[in-house]
């Protein structure tokens, strides 16, 4: 019996892993009021780079140092869209995940059904997720530039008196939160499924969205979220061994459950937590 709670508890931690990491990138873009829904995109185009790189050099640090940088580079094209164009940022955002899916399974056709000799461990990238999520409370709410990045998110227009950069600290929170999407699906390609297949994200990207919401825009409630919502998956897979029950229904039970749980927290009215311009693009002179 402890060693299947054990087990549960090691494979809730391990599906966890890339939301939660995911979760954190779009929490920092959200903080400073940015809305990124390209998350499932730039979790692929991680995935992708992750697995070409760590095939075509060996080299698992430079596969993970490059997947950072697909996804800033990804998040960034959205930051200029949005912030220096002033598109919209849900229409920029779906497009960006489509571009991202589209990409991926494009370049990634060489590597369909190729495998990693030597795979990344888990335990690094889960032990990462962790110090990152402790850092980023710890970032937001004990540091000046913590508060710089929330006072962005809560009334531009303030910090923009005040002379801060409102255009800078969103452009840097929206490649930072690009970067730990890339880094997450490095995580899928290199550690927990050492492969590429086109579609590996499988929606992590778009859970990891609605746990943002899910958690309050809180850090360390991302890590109980993340953990909740793996030990759903690991569930998923031990039910279906299991049942009789069609295994559409429990691959669909994570969704399903993401779907209550926004429909609840409308209810609640639990999103007053959520930065008081978030989605309201900012220039300096208008109101």
């Amino acid at each position: 019996m402890i060693d299947e709670m054990l087990q549960a508890l090691l494979r809730a931690l391990s599906f966890g892993t890339p939301l939660l990491l995911a979760c954190l990138g779009a929490l920092v873009n959200e903080r400073a009021g940015v809305v990124n829904l390209g998350v499932e995109g730039m979790m692929a185009l991680g995935a992708l780079t992750a697995f070409g790189v760590a095939t075509e050099t060996e080299s698992l640090g430079l596969a993970v140092a490059l997947s950072l940088v697909a996804g800033a580079l990804a998040a960034l094209l959205h930051g200029f869209v949005t912030l220096t164009l002033r598109a919209n940022a849900y229409v920029s955002g779906l497009a960006l995940t489509m571009l991202g899916l589209g990409v991926s399974g494009l370049l990634g056709n060489r590597y369909e059904g190729a495998i990693l000799m030597e795979p990344a461990p888990e335990l690094p990238f889960t032990v990462a997720a962790g110090v990152l999520a402790v850092g980023l409370w710890a970032f937001l709410y004990a540091t000046r530039p913590g508060l710089v990045l929330r006072s962005v998110g809560e009334n531009p227009a303030a910090a923009d008196v005040l002379g801060v950069s409102v255009a800078g600290v969103r452009y840097l929170a929206v490649a930072v939160g690009g970067a730990l999407a890339g880094l997450a699906g490095a995580f899928l390609s290199l550690a927990y499924r050492p492969a590429w297949t086109d579609g590996m994200t499988a929606g992590l990207g778009w859970i990891a969205v609605a746990l943002v919401i899910f958690v309050g825009w809180s850090p360390p409630r991302a890590v109980l979220g993340s953990v909740f919502f793996g030990l759903l998956y690991y569930l998923q897979f031990r039910l279906q061994d299991q049942s009789r029950v069609p295994t559409e229904l429990f691959a669909a039970m994570p969704y399903l459950l993401v779907v209550g749980v926004l429909a609840l927290a409308g209810l609640r009215r639990t999103q007053g937590s959520a930065p008081a311009s978030l989605g309201k693009p900012y220039h300096r002179g208008e109101r």
